[in-house]
């Protein structure tokens, strides 16, 4: 599991993001599925009636672990800092790697040096 979603309220739904690094099938999807909604049938975990959904988390598919930023060095991501610095609050560059516990993002030329806490939101930019 790589994220989650739940949105409660009338047309609930709880959506959970997996991957593999030989990528997500369908028929991967329908496992997690069955066995997830076989859980949540049984311990009822959520107030009120939802949909589950299990999908791959696609193309764009975020970031959000110093792994998950280790895996896709090289490739073009976009960043939003929870505040402006530099005067800049979206980056948009070349994922340089990680080291230690800073993320190395290039922007125009420049190396930002950002921690997990600053990042609000990232993503990786699909290549078409």
């Amino acid at each position: 599991m790589v994220d989650l979603e739940a949105h409660a309220g009338r047309g609930g739904l709880l959506r959970i993001y997996i991957d593999h690094e030989e990528g997500v099938s369908l028929a991967d999807c329908e496992l997690v599925s069955h066995q997830i909604g076989a859980f949540l049938d049984v311990e009822d975990p959520l107030p009120g009636s939802y949909a589950l959904e299990v999908s791959s988390p696609g193309l764009d598919r975020p970031l959000r672990t110093l792994e998950h930023f280790r895996r896709f060095r090289d490739e073009e991501i976009r960043v939003e800092l929870k505040e402006v610095r530099d005067g800049r609050r979206r980056l948009k560059g070349r994922l340089l790697g990680v080291e230690g516990e800073e993320i190395l993002v290039e922007v125009d030329e420049v190396t930002w040096r950002l921690g997990l806490a600053e990042i609000a939101k990232a993503q990786l930019v699909p290549a078409y």
